[in-house]
């Protein structure tokens, strides 16, 4: 904090705004930016394994597998995100203590339900109560972020079977042909080509999270949307040594504009990688980048 800043009362207009946006609450806002950033950057890439996962299942010719794996896409896609992003972070949690407690607690008589109760031994709580503040953020977050991947990797499972089935089966077949094993032409053939496939539908998927992001807040987590609500609220003087009206208003402005600029970054981003992955590719978009190459080269089509 800035030395100037110990009389708020007698700032001018510029100087109250400069001391009041570098306060300790603030600076937990900008980080918060910063944790849905790692969400995003952890939760993706999980819920692309989850997704293929569930893919490879759900094709399977085992069919208990594929039951599995076509019972997981439809389950998860088929009920509201809200409902299993909630039940799943009390699930994960109440799951992890009860494990914890058959083995911590093995001569435990009492009933762990007890009505609306969960009632664990206290060396079973997950945190302990003990444990420090940033072991609870911890935790809590990486509840989250599994929560987001079980459930986005239910949409990229369904993306990505889609995406297999639409290479063409003669593919598989040359490649047998020529020798490879079933196993051989999955990795070898079907995988490379599929990406080109499932690209658009991942890059929806990806917008989806993005927007998903502020259900953090309803799991706990103090990101932005709670840092928002929480500084942009009016301040009584009695509380603060900056009060000011109710700024929701601006706060939640702030996170419209964040929004929409990673949303076009990653527009561009997508965009660039679409046209990478197409080149040579028999699909539209590859049909398309060879014709304007042989228009730009003057050869004929």
């Amino acid at each position: 904090m800035f030395s100037f800043c110990s009389d708020p009362a007698s700032l001018d207009t510029f100087h109250w705004l400069s001391c009041y946006l570098t306060t300790g609450k603030h600076m937990g806002f900008y980080v918060s930016f910063g944790t849905v950033l790692l969400l995003l950057a952890i939760t993706a890439p999980l819920a692309l394994v989850f997704g293929f996962g569930g893919a490879m299942a759900a094709r399977a010719h085992f069919a208990p597998l594929s039951w599995f794996g076509k019972g997981y896409i439809a389950i998860v896609r088929g009920v509201p995100d809200i409902a299993f992003f909630l039940f799943f972070v009390i699930a994960l949690d109440q799951g992890i203590e009860w494990l914890r407690h058959q083995v911590k607690c093995p001569d435990w008589d009492a009933p762990i339900r007890q009505g609306n109760d969960f009632l664990v031994c206290s060396i079973a709580k997950m945190p302990l109560n003990s444990a420090p503040q940033w072991m609870h953020e911890i935790y809590g977050f990486s509840l989250a972020v599994l929560t987001f991947a079980i459930v986005f990797g239910a949409f990229a499972a369904n993306v990505l079977f889609g995406a297999m089935r639409a290479v063409p089966r003669a593919q598989i077949e040359t490649a047998e042909a020529y020798g490879m094993s079933r196993g051989q032409a999955f990795w070898r053939v079907l995988v490379p080509q599929m990406w080109v496939f499932a690209l658009p539908g991942l890059s929806n998927l990806w917008m989806v999270l993005i927007k998903a992001t502020p259900l953090l807040f309803l799991l706990g987590v103090e990101d932005i949307v709670y840092w928002a609500r929480e500084l942009g609220g009016s301040k009584a003087p009695q509380f603060t040594d900056y009060p000011h009206p109710d700024w929701r208003m601006w706060y939640f402005l702030g996170l419209l504009i964040f929004y929409l600029a990673f949303t076009k970054v990653s527009e561009i981003a997508l965009s660039r990688i679409t046209r990478r992955l197409s080149r040579g590719q028999a699909t539209l978009a590859g049909e398309a980048m060879r014709k304007d190459q042989a228009n730009s080269e003057g050869t004929p089509a």
